[in-house]
């Protein structure tokens, strides 16, 4: 896949928030008592480990001026993404999520403010243009004003020629009104180059009950060119509308899968980033997610993606 000019490599935009994820392994935040604090949100830690992998990475995203605020801004910097462009307002406060640690799909509880109040009179257009890729999630999308914003990011990137992908991590949790999803997904869809369903998120959107190469029909038939599958131990599908791959999961112990997804997303981009065939984008980014699945927390604060090619060359 060709990959277009720009001084920044990708561009996520959306929420930026503080997770409180539990110091012990449980099931239900009921069972939860302690909890640690870390930078969170799923197009910040893309971000987060893009630069960790060695890529040039931007954020887009609306936070408040206090301390959770300033302690976001800390950890993107710290990690070496670009918080230009983060709108840091004292009239919102932090978006806060209490997260379960655990070996299967955390349990959460989201207090939500600052990661939806983007406007568009506040989204860098000159940071789009800047971009090879500009990515955004669902999260957001599921309210007003950040998601004229992220329309007219993805309208701008269209125009541009830049790579767009759409993270379909719908739930109903934080997105109730399903008719209003289906009315936004799909159109936000209609622009994207790349999207990564899990076979969760697939049967949330597109209801239960189809097999994974029908869900894969159904979000190529709403734009994307390219359809990742993944679906836990079963490995994932990669599909570019014209053939079907299957790549088998990795047998490993699960430590700690809060953020898996995130750390695929951003395994893929910084293959594809580095003019990877898609099959071997997908490989890597495994290989990234078992990075993150057997240890406790983020990746590290440095990997050597050469290192983790030569692996799989080994």
């Amino acid at each position: 896949m060709h990959v277009p000019e720009g001084d920044l490599d990708v561009l996520t935009l959306g929420e930026a928030l503080i997770d409180m994820i539990s110091v012990e392994t449980v099931e239900s935040l009921f069972d939860a008592h302690r909890f640690e604090k870390y930078q969170g949100g799923s197009p910040a830690n893309i971000a987060v480990n893009l630069a960790k992998l060695g890529h040039r990475a931007a954020f887009i995203g609306k936070t408040g001026i206090g301390a959770f605020g300033s302690f976001i801004k800390a950890e993107l910097r710290k990690a070496g993404v670009n918080t230009d462009y983060l709108v840091m307002d004292h009239r919102v406060h932090t978006s806060v999520i209490f997260v379960s640690r655990t070996k299967g799909t955390p349990d959460f509880e989201a207090f939500r403010d600052g990661d939806y109040k983007l406007e568009p009179r506040e989204l860098s257009l000159e940071a789009v243009r800047r971009a090879k890729i500009v990515h955004t999630s669902t999260w957001p999308l599921s309210r007003e004003p950040f998601r004229a914003a992220a329309e007219l990011a993805f309208q701008t990137a269209r125009d541009a020629g830049k790579l767009i992908s759409l993270d379909p991590n719908y739930s109903r949790r934080f997105w109730p009104d399903y008719r209003d999803a289906m009315d936004v997904i799909p159109r936000m869809l209609n622009y994207a180059t790349l999207t990564k369903p899990s076979l969760d998120d697939a049967e949330r959107l597109l209801g239960e009950g189809l097999t994974p190469e029908a869900y894969i029909e159904k979000f190529h038939a709403m734009g994307p060119q390219i359809v990742v599958l993944t679906m836990g131990g079963d490995g994932l599908l990669l599909s570019d509308g014209q053939s079907l791959t299957r790549i088998p999961a990795k047998q490993i112990e699960v430590v700690d899968a809060t953020g898996a997804g995130d750390s695929f997303w951003a395994g893929f981009l910084a293959a594809l980033l580095d003019g990877e065939p898609l099959e071997r984008c997908a490989r890597f980014a495994r290989e990234v997610v078992a990075l993150k699945l057997t240890r406790v927390g983020p990746l590290p604060d440095r990997v050597d993606r050469q290192a983790i090619y030569a692996m799989m060359d080994g």
